[in-house]
């Protein structure tokens, strides 16, 4: 059946609610996922700078969640919407709830950060030296570091009637003084000092001045212990460091839009100075410099986070690269190279033959880098086109794009302007490609192209034949080194004529196009997965074997979850393997008995989105996604679903779904409750399934 035509109505499609009981709230859910990141850094298994790492993830996904989840709360609190969702629960006892839990988890990670992890790395040579610890000779370089680099370009803003408090950015490192001027009154007794974003956020201390192998001084303390010089004949009764964070969703009416590129361009800045949602201060400021701050941002005291260290702590995470010890962090590792395509390099000939799978990072990008370079290069391609949603700063793939261009080949970079916190860089992508001589398309109107696609058309004995790759994962090279993620390099005919299809429809604006083998959103893939649903129940009412894998980033589709919970009342065995955000509560008698939901956070970024259906152990279906099974990208995105129809290639992938349900290392079970509890290994049966899909694809290389 075509992923497009209309389906038989679903058995699963009823008119059946259930209660609120048995849904858990997206942003709930979502911080409970921060928090097993946070886990990481209380490992014992976990090596040191790694620590470090995971407590500046944590900062940095609190950072997004607070710009774009808990903005959006609010903005609904504030117009008083009820609930959007099944949970029941409305934007203000969201609100409340995550206030509760996140201000318990920052105190945990400081605590982490000041007794476990700062105080580790001192025993091992790296330290952070405070004020008070520094030697006479340390404090005279550090005076003249100060002098020379950062007193240049600071601006000290004193406030009065004509001296306003100063526009502090979004995330930015600013030192608020507290002052004594017995001719001033209290509320002009206040300066504040933006740190410049060109200043590094620490800096290391000559070796020769120092104990220990590496020390390093933070740019506040810097600062701190320079401050008279901003304030001459004026006592300094102290400094405290705060950070903003702003609301930083991006609203464009794409209907209203004639320039989208140029309209983005114009929105950009404005995220630097969205209302605010957070104040994060030191934790000795004072109360009354606290109810300044309070109410020169307008935020009540849920949104105030007093900390015990750097307000801006994610920025550490440069640190790790920046130490020469490689045994207090992760292993190295190479990337494996598919036998195959070492025994063959020229992609076009191989994968003529045999299609080849890709699993990242265990796996390397590069024959994805080669085949475009390939394809740039050949004179017998006539054309490529690929999708761009994230590509990275500085990306080979975006170069040789452009060097296919330049050569005369048509070239079509399909271009999602809308990737958030991306946008400036896809427009700087985008001007890049135009100046080559790339047609440049920035998607469907009102749909983000979340779809993963490259394909190449080349001529072969006088007549035309595409190849494509299709990914679960983004173009960032950068990314497939952390992010697990499969990717399909084919060229099987009805694939590469359904990725053609879908190029058409995103050129051209047009609706959904017949496919033959792929599923697309919006509609196309949600339909799918309720179609073989359904097919699982009858098979189980039936008494035939009945089993669905699912392995995503996100489950919170309602849709998708009552058609589960369905499934699950029929007898089909349910095994969900969801990373973050998952709305649907397992093990309930009754409804999800036979639901289990695992996630999995390790070392590398778990991303695949991979569907498995049993289908009567006669012909088992296995998909690889780009989509999540969350409403964004079932309905508002273009994405692809892919079949994978080399039995061989499908055993592998089903082989590796088992494993990650029998990880006993950084495997964590969702309970009724909605509570993760991390699974403990037993000693005779550890399983550690990144680890393992390491050594398994290192020795099969």
């Amino acid at each position: 059946m075509s992923s497009n035509e209309n389906l038989e109505p679903a058995v699963l499609d009823s008119d059946r609610e259930y209660p609120a009981s048995m849904f858990l709230h997206p942003e709930l859910s979502l911080l409970a996922f921060h928090e097993r990141v946070l886990n990481m850094a209380l490992r014992e298994d976990v090596p040191l700078l790694e620590k470090l790492k995971f407590l500046c993830i944590f900062s940095s996904n609190l950072d997004e969640f607070f710009e774009i989840r808990v903005s959006g709360l609010k903005a609904k609190e504030t117009i008083n919407v009820g609930s959007e969702t099944p949970d029941g629960m409305g934007p203000t006892s969201v609100l409340e709830a995550i206030s509760a839990q996140v201000h318990k988890l920052v105190k945990l990670q400081y605590d982490t950060l000041n007794t476990v992890v700062l105080k580790q790395m001192s025993e091992q040579g790296i330290k952070f030296s405070l004020i008070r610890d520094w030697n006479p000779a340390q404090r005279k370089w550090l005076k003249q570091y100060f002098k020379r680099e950062v007193l240049p370009i600071l601006t000290a803003i004193r406030l009065d009637s004509t001296h306003p408090f100063p526009l502090t950015i979004n995330k930015g490192l600013s030192i608020v003084v507290d002052l004594h001027d017995p001719d001033r009154d209290e509320a002009h007794n206040i300066a504040v000092v933006p740190a410049p974003r060109a200043l590094p956020r620490f800096v290391r201390l000559p070796e020769e001045l120092c104990d220990s192998e590496y020390e390093y001084v933070y740019l506040s303390s810097i600062i701190h212990a320079n401050i008279d010089r901003l304030f001459a004949n004026i006592e300094v009764k102290g400094c405290y460091q705060f950070r903003i964070t702003r609301n930083s969703d991006l609203y464009v009416d794409l209907e209203e839009v004639e320039d989208l590129a140029r309209t983005l361009q114009g929105e950009l800045p404005s995220r630097l100075y969205g209302d605010a949602v957070r104040l994060e201060v030191s934790q000795n400021c004072p109360k009354r410099i606290i109810k300044v701050l309070k109410d020169r941002f307008q935020l009540s005291d849920e949104y105030i986070y007093q900390v015990d260290g750097p307000v801006n702590l994610n920025r550490l995470i440069a640190l790790p690269d920046l130490v020469n010890r490689p045994e207090l962090k992760y292993k190295g590792f190479t990337p494996a190279i598919p036998s195959e395509a070492i025994h063959q390099p020229n992609i076009f000939d191989l994968v003529s033959k045999n299609d080849l799978l890709l699993h990242h990072p265990f796996q390397s990008f590069a024959p994805v880098v080669d085949f475009l370079k390939q394809a740039a290069s050949d004179p017998d391609v006539l054309a490529i086109k690929q999708t761009l949603y994230r590509t990275g700063s500085e990306s080979i793939l975006v170069e040789h794009l452009a060097s296919a261009a330049r050569s005369g080949k048509e070239v079509t970079a399909i271009i999602e302007l809308m990737a958030r916190f991306d946008e400036q860089n896809n427009l700087t992508t985008a001007e890049r490609l135009q100046a080559a001589g790339a047609h440049v398309v920035y998607g469907m109107v009102g749909k983000k192209t979340h779809a993963k696609m490259l394909m190449v058309v080349r001529r072969e004995s006088g007549k035309l034949k595409r190849y494509v790759h299709l990914g679960t994962g983004n173009y960032h090279q950068g990314n497939t080194k952390v992010y697990t993620d499969y990717g399909l390099i084919t060229a099987d005919s009805y694939v590469t004529q359904d990725v053609h299809e879908i190029f058409m429809q995103l050129t051209t604006q047009g609706p959904n196009p017949n496919l033959e083998r792929l599923y697309q959103s919006p509609v196309g893939i949600s339909d799918m997965v309720i179609e073989k649903l359904n097919r699982e129940v009858q098979n189980a009412l039936a008494g035939k074997p009945a089993r669905v894998i699912a392995k995503v980033n996100g489950l919170s589709s309602p849709s998708i979850v009552k058609a589960l919970y369905r499934a699950s009342e029929a007898g089909v065995k349910i095994d969900l393997i969801v990373r973050g955000i998952c709305c649907l509560v397992p093990g309930v008698e009754g409804v999800s008995h036979n639901i289990r939901v695992v996630s999995v956070v390790g070392r590398f970024l778990e991303h695949e989105r991979v569907f498995y259906f049993e289908n009567n152990a006669e012909k088992p279906e296995l998909f690889l996604s780009s989509a999540d099974l969350m409403p964004r990208n079932l309905r508002n995105r273009i994405e692809q679903c892919t079949p994978i129809g080399d039995d061989e290639l499908k055993e592998k992938i089903l082989s590796e779904l088992e494993h990650y349900l029998n990880d006993t290392v950084d495997a964590w079970d969702l309970l009724p409750d909605g509570s993760y509890l991390r699974r403990v290994a037993d000693e005779h049966a550890t399983v550690s399934v990144q680890n393992d899909l390491l050594d398994r694809y290192t020795k099969s290389a």
